[in-house]
Formats: C-alpha cells, sequence, structure tokens
C-alpha cells in the first residue's frame, strides 16, 4: 500500500532540509585559504577551526534537540533551525574579522544540530515500514547539499571572492525554511497519555545498557566520523598543496565524494531493510580500501577515487540510524539520536582542527604527497576500528528487543528463538 501523499510531500521536504543541513558544514571547506588571507589569520589551522567550531556548536545541544523532539512538534524545531542556521551564514559573509567570523560559525552550527534529532525521529514515525529505504531516501538529499556545497562555493568564490557563496547559502536556507513551514506535515504520534508515560521512563532499561551505548558505541562509530571529516578538510589542502588544485578544481573534487551517493543511500538503505549489520559491515571494508590508497593515486584519479569512496561510506550512515530507530520507542527516538549524534558527532569533527595542525607541522613538505601516506593510513586504521561499533548495535537491538517482548507461558525454545531473532 502505498504511503498518504502528504507523508511523502514530507519525505521529500525534509530531504531538501537535509541538503541545506550538509550545504552549510561543507561550504567553507574549499575556501580554507581565501578566509585566511582576507581575515589576515597567522596560519590555516584558524581557517580550519571555523569548521570544527561550527560542528561541535552543531553537535553539543544534540542531546537537547532531542529531549525537545520528543516533546514539541518536530515540524517546528526543523523549520527554526534551518532558519537559524541561515542567518549565521548570513552575518558569516560580512564578517569585518576572525571574532565576527567564529560568533557566526557558531551560530550556524547551533541552528544545524535542530535538524537530525527531529527529522530522524520523524521519518521513524512516517514510516514505520522500510525505514531503511525512508532515511536513505532523505539521505540523498544530503549528498545533494554535499554535492553542491563545495562544488559552488569554489566556483563562486574564484570570480567573487569567498563571501558570495555564504552569502547565497545563507540567504537560500531562509527561504527553504518558510518553504518547509507551509508544506511539511507532522504526523501525528502516540496519545499524550501514553506520550508522557513513556518520556518518564528511562532512556535505557539498565545503567549498563547506557554505558554499553554512549561509551562504546558512539565512541566507535565516532572514529568513522572522524575519518569522514577528514577527507573533505584534508583533502582539500592536500589537493591544493600537493597537486596546485585551484578553489575550483578543489571544490569539484570535493563534491564528487557526495555525488555518487545520490544513487548509494536509498540502494544500501533499500538493500539493509533485510539486513542492517552484514551491508553496513560490507560498505565501510571497501571504504578502508579506498582512504587508505587514496594519496597513491595520479592525480588525473583523485576524483574517481573521491567519487567511488563516496559512494560506500556516506551509505553506511542511513543504515546505521535505521538500525538505531528500530531499537527505541518512538517516544524517546529523539533523546537517543541525540545522544548518539552528540558524542560520535564530537569526536568526528575535531578532525577539521586537527588537520589544519598535521598539514601545518608538514612544513614544506606537505606540497609532497608522499608526506600524507601516514595520516591517510591512520584514517584507515580509524575506519577499521569503528566497524567494532557493528557488533555493539546488534547488541543494543536485541536487549531493547527482548525488554519489550512478553515471555511468560512460551516454551524454553521460543524464548531462545525469540534471543536470536
Amino acid at each position: 500500500m502505498k504511503p498518504p501523499n502528504h507523508k511523502v510531500r514530507t519525505l521529500w521536504l525534509c530531504g531538501a532540509l537535509h541538503a541545506f543541513t550538509h550545504i552549510y558544514h561543507v561550504a567553507l571547506m574549499p575556501l580554507y585559504l581565501p578566509i585566511q588571507r582576507d581575515l589576515q589569520l597567522a596560519g590555516v589551522e584558524q581557517a580550519t577551526l571555523l569548521v570544527t567550531l561550527m560542528m561541535i556548536a552543531y553537535f553539543v545541544p544534540s542531546y537537547g534537540m532531542g529531549v525537545l523532539a520528543d516533546r514539541l512538534s518536530r515540524k517546528k524545531l526543523l523549520a527554526t533551525g534551518l532558519m537559524i542556521n541561515g542567518l549565521g551564514y548570513l552575518g558569516l559573509s560580512f564578517a569585518p574579522n576572525y571574532r565576527w567570523a567564529l560568533l557566526c560559525v557558531v551560530i550556524a552550527g547551533f541552528g544545524g544540530s535542530f535538524y537530525h534529532p527531529a527529522a530522524t525521529a520523524m521519518i521513524a514515525r512516517l514510516f514505520p515500514v522500510g525505514t531503511g529505504k525512508a532515511l536513505g531516501l532523505t539521505g540523498v538529499g544530503a549528498s545533494v547539499g554535499f554535492f553542491i556545497s563545495p562544488i559552488y562555493a569554489g566556483w563562486r568564490a574564484e570570480t567573487a571572492g569567498w563571501r558570495a557563496p555564504v552569502f547565497e547559502f545563507g540567504a537560500l536556507g531562509i527561504l527553504m525554511a518558510a518553504l518547509f513551514v507551509c508544506l511539511a506535515q507532522d504526523e501525528p504520534g502516540p496519545a499524550e497519555s501514553h506520550r508522557r508515560a513513556v518520556i518518564r521512563e528511562k532512556l535505557f532499561p539498565t545503567p549498563s545498557l547506557w554505558a554499553f551505548f554512549v561509551v562504546v558505541m558512539s565512541f566507535l562509530f565516532g572514529m568513522r566520523d572522524f575519518t569522514g571529516s577528514s577527507m573533505g578538510s584534508l583533502g582539500s589542502l592536500f589537493m591544493q598543496n600537493a597537486y596546485g588544485f585551484n578553489l575550483k578544481e578543489t571544490g569539484v573534487a570535493l563534491s564528487a565524494i557526495f555525488l555518487a551517493s545520490v544513487v548509494s543511500n536509498p540502494l544500501f538503505g533499500h538493500l539493509s531493510d533485510r539486513g542492517r549489520i552484514r551491508w553496513t559491515c560490507a560498505v565501510l571494508l571497501v571504504a578502508v580500501v579506498l582512504v587508505g590508497i587514496f594519496p597513491r593515486v595520479p592525480a588525473q584519479w583523485l576524483i574517481p577515487t573521491f567519487a567511488l569512496y563516496g559512494f560506500f561510506f556516506l551509505a553506511s550512515y542511513p543504515m546505521v540510524e535505521a538500525a538505531l530507530m528500530e531499537s527505541v520507542p518512538d517516544a524517546v527516538r529523539g533523546r537517543v539520536f541525540g545522544v548518539f549524534i552528540t558524542f560520535g558527532g564530537l569526536i568526528g569533527n575535531l578532525s577539521h582542527w586537527m588537520v589544519g595542525n598535521w598539514v601545518k607541522g608538514l612544513g614544506a613538505r606537505a606540497h609532497s604527497p608522499d608526506s600524507y601516506y601516514r595520516l591517510y593510513g591512520l584514517l584507515s586504521l580509524l575506519l577499521v576500528l569503528s566497524l567494532l561499533g557493528l557488533p555493539c548495535l546488534h547488541a543494543i537491538r536485541r536487549r531493547e528487543k527482548l525488554a519489550g517482548k512478553t515471555t511468560v507461558g512460551l516454551s524454553p525454545a521460543a524464548i531462545r528463538d525469540a534471543q536470536f531473532e
């Protein structure tokens, strides 16, 4: 049976907001060097710090945003967040100095923090069947945003300066927020009495499961996020320093990471509805190989390698998110995702500032491709370590599933079957 039209419309509108959320995340990556020159910064690490601070402001409020997403209108939260995000970028485009720029990226990051807890919970409620496919389709929005952002920012900055694309992205985000208010529709949740009862319950049934979730799984998937974020910022500096790419060429190369994921996100999201852990492990293993070989390929193969890496790596996100949302009831999904994205995201997005310092430490060797072999080898190793998060996620799903089952009166064989579903 086809879902109602308003569900499909809201799904695609969430995808559009997803696009803008990630447009803002990567728009500055091709612009580090012109920002450094314009604001007269002492080193490139100060320019990369703008993205790190924006992402810290994006991830730190995530649990609070998850609480709001479990209690308030998710539609209104999504529109408000994009409005704030756009205003932060508008302010950045007029930044007269570095302190102003720091303040504006923090405002932009805070606005972005509204999106994922509210949108992921909203979509899981709208599509309780085929959740992986639905999240994969909204992932197309992220792919489009990731693709458009660096290529447009690099092209516009080459001809009009770095402030022009920043201003235009900010203005368009504000317009999209207004459109979302007019066209999207909240899906009614559980009865309010039931909703209040569930919210009063503990987020996880036991302290051990809480520790298992927060300390182990979020940390491990943070290693995945660290590698993914580094591939953008480090890739930008690597191509400009080691191969002399200009801003336009760098933007095109970074966009290639996200182009192929327009196909892979819904494809693997759909396939994972029949085996999340298996498919997630497969795409991340391929990504491990591609990260390791990236600095060793000839210049003409950098863009195709980026595209292939993005095809597999980015497909892991909707699959992991779908598994997470299926593990917990709707009334706490916002908070659960908030916890997950706070810990994992903060670890992952330290990378922008750290890779700026790494490249600065290379000195004159930053212009030699082989100086980057160890850095990319380290990123590949971190991605391998992130695979340990998959059995953790599987264990959490199984325990949460068992917590909701009534086994009284079942035979021992039936209980054993339930444990291994």
